[in-house]
């Protein structure tokens, strides 16, 4: 499973999500190791992170 990663790696202060991905560092750090049940769980949850960030992102 590809990873959500778009190469815009800055971790925002304020909500701790990747600006680029949405993910955690924590996830981040995962993903390589981790099963597709974890991803997939991961993926569902980006969506709704948008708004956790001090901006809107460009895509």
């Amino acid at each position: 499973m590809p990873s959500p990663c778009v190469s815009l790696c800055k971790i925002n202060p304020n909500s701790a999500l990747c600006e680029g991905c949405m993910r955690t560092l924590d996830e981040i750090i995962a993903w390589s190791k981790a099963d597709d049940d974890f991803k997939r769980a991961v993926l569902a949850q980006l969506p709704g992170r948008v708004s956790l960030l001090d901006f809107e992102p460009d895509y």
